[in-house]
C-alpha cells in the first residue's frame, strides 16, 4: 500500500468534519501567515485560510503516518478543498472562522 495520501482521502476527512462526524480542533498557528493547523481525530492538516476564505490544503499527515502535499495532488489536477461541494466549503470556513476568532479573544 502507497504511503501517500490521495487528496479524496483527506477531502472525505475534512467532509467529515464539516458535517460534524468528526472531532475538529485549531493545532498551533504556524507562523506563515495563512496557514493554520488543524486536527481532525487524528488527522494533521495545514489549510491555507485567510480572510475567513479556504483555499487550499497545503499538507496532510494520517494516524498511520501516511502523507500527502499540495505539491503532489496538483500534479494530478486538485487538492482536497476543490473535491468539497459548496455547502461543505461554506461550513469548513464558518468552522475555522468560529475556532481562529475564539482562540484570539
Amino acid at each position: 500500500m502507497s504511503s501517500l495520501l490521495t487528496a479524496r482521502e483527506v477531502c472525505q476527512r475534512l467532509r467529515e468534519a464539516a458535517l460534524g462526524v468528526l472531532a475538529f480542533r485549531l493545532c498551533e498557528t504556524p507562523s506563515e501567515a495563512g496557514l493554520v493547523a488543524v486536527d481532525i481525530e487524528g488527522w494533521h492538516l495545514l489549510l491555507d485560510f485567510e480572510g475567513e476564505r479556504l483555499h487550499h490544503c497545503e499538507y496532510a499527515r494520517s494516524p498511520n503516518g501516511h502523507e500527502g502535499a499540495l505539491e503532489t495532488w496538483q500534479r494530478y489536477g486538485t487538492d482536497p478543498v476543490s473535491l468539497l461541494s459548496t455547502w461543505e466549503l461554506t461550513q469548513m470556513e464558518r468552522l475555522l472562522a468560529g475556532i481562529i476568532k475564539t482562540v484570539d479573544q
